[in-house]
């Protein structure tokens, strides 16, 4: 789990940084050609920095001669979760509506495979990541569900 850490801590970081502030909209407001929401408002450039960048420091503070990996997989969370958002949007899964194992591992897969080049993952190392990330998931979105961070518990 240490070596995916920025990955949690940007996927984790918009909602604690952003919260209930307004944000621009990573897609601009624009439509696919379903003419539904690319991603949709909940995802914002705002949140998307603030995860790269927090989570790449906290990367650097672990390894600080990892530069490029932990940014790479702060990068990755980000876009893992925005391409979750893409894919919920087509199955017309409303916003903030769960989408069990997407939800959960969109992120960390694309972080993964972002960073392959920069870290060695073993099959078993990415099974044991995927394992504890759906449970940790669902944890720490009930936590921040009652402590009023996330207006839903998934």
């Amino acid at each position: 789990m240490w070596k995916v850490l920025p990955a949690y801590v940007a996927n984790a970081c918009p909602l604690i940084i952003i919260r209930n502030r307004k944000g621009h909209p990573l897609d601009f407001n624009k439509k696919f050609i379903d003419n539904k929401p690319i991603l949709g408002s909940g995802k914002t450039i705002e949140g998307f920095i603030a995860g790269i960048v927090i989570g790449g420091i906290v990367g650097v503070l672990q390894t600080p001669s990892n530069l490029i990996r932990a940014f790479t997989l702060s990068l990755g969370a980000m876009l893992g979760d925005s391409m979750g958002s893409f894919i919920k949007r087509r199955l017309n899964i409303e916003r903030g509506k769960p989408a069990p194992l997407l939800d959960q591992v969109m992120f960390i897969l694309v972080a993964i495979i972002l960073s392959y080049r920069f870290e060695t993952y073993t099959l078993k190392d990415i099974i044991i990541i995927v394992a504890i990330t759906v449970p940790l998931h669902i944890a720490t979105n009930r936590i921040a569900y009652f402590l009023g961070i996330k207006k839903v518990p998934w």
